[in-house]
């Protein structure tokens, strides 16, 4: 089943993709770094870039996919954003191109608090959050939820 990575341009996002790559099926990832999106074709993953912060873009991205991993990291660093400034209406977009986008499942690796405050336990009939302490313990945290037949 498709699993799209949001916030793959991360360290975090960098191990979960390799982590999933291990498993069948189709991999997609949403950058918004382009050099790191030709890396990841060169491992056979399907990239799409843009706004992290428009939730068209995060819905495009996440047409047809059954699992959704949102590195929270990404909603609060650095990179330009021009739809949302603060975390939490990032990840509310997120949420909104999910829900739009019909996904059935989203992995969040982050702060519980901002996954709750965005509401994107709703967006998805399954949803399980994962805590970065160590960002390899964590990609295969989300590898092994993924494996699950059901959250």
């Amino acid at each position: 089943m498709p699993v799209l990575v949001v916030g793959a341009d991360t360290d975090v996002g960098m191990a979960t993709v390799g982590a999933l790559l291990a498993r069948d099926g189709e991999l997609r990832a949403f950058v918004t770094d382009p050099g790191v999106g030709l890396l990841l074709k060169e491992k056979g993953v399907k990239v799409a870039t843009g706004d992290i912060s428009d939730a068209s873009h995060v819905g495009g991205a996440a047409t047809s996919v059954f699992s959704a991993v949102l590195v929270g990291l990404a909603a609060s660093d650095d990179r330009e954003r021009s739809f949302a400034a603060r975390p939490v209406d990032v990840a509310r977009a997120w949420a909104e191109g999910l829900s739009d986008a019909h996904v059935k499942r989203i992995i969040w690796i982050g702060s519980p608090s901002l996954a709750e405050e965005a509401g994107l336990a709703k967006c998805a009939p399954e949803f399980a959050i994962v805590e970065v302490e160590d960002i390899h313990i964590a990609a295969k945290q989300v590898a092994e939820l993924d494996e699950r037949a059901q959250l």
